[in-house]
Formats: structure tokens, C-alpha cells, sequence
């Protein structure tokens, strides 16, 4: 099993084809969510030197960073550049 992590937002890079797909009306309705039950799924991410890229979440980083959250759960995956 993945070991998750606490993770600064601020360090995690969103590619520019990903956050295309972002869903304003969706992000703000999981940041309500997470207001009343918190984060309940991490999200995925690859290393990139000293910093992360979102592979999966972006909804959930959207919705934490909205709530003005400074970290998020993540899990470190290994994924291969495309």
C-alpha cells in the first residue's frame, strides 16, 4: 500500500492540459464538502526534483486550495512521461 504524505499545495504543479479539464461548479462543491467531512481520498502525484505534478485530484487541490488549506493528502506514485 502507498504511504500518504502531507504535501504543500503550493508545491504541487498542475500540467496546463490538466488544468483545462478543472470544473469550477465541481471544485466548489467538494470544497463544501470537505468543509463538513474533510479530505477523504488523497490525491496522486509524481516527483519532479524537489517539487510534485499532479497525476489524479485536481478537483480536491482545487477544492483545498479554495478553503485557503496550505497542504493536501497525497499519495507518490510512479508514472511514466507520455
Amino acid at each position: 500500500m502507498l504511504e500518504t504524505l502531507e504535501l504543500p499545495i503550493a508545491r504541487v504543479r498542475v500540467p496546463v492540459k490538466r488544468r483545462k479539464t478543472l470544473e469550477p461548479e465541481r471544485a466548489e462543491a467538494l470544497a463544501e464538502d470537505m468543509l463538513e467531512h474533510g479530505q477523504k481520498t488523497p490525491i496522486q502525484v509524481r516527483v519532479d526534483g524537489e517539487d510534485w505534478i499532479l497525476i489524479e485530484g485536481l478537483h480536491r487541490l482545487e477544492a483545498l486550495s479554495r478553503l485557503g488549506e496550505e497542504t493536501v493528502a497525497a499519495r507518490v506514485v510512479q508514472a511514466r512521461l507520455k
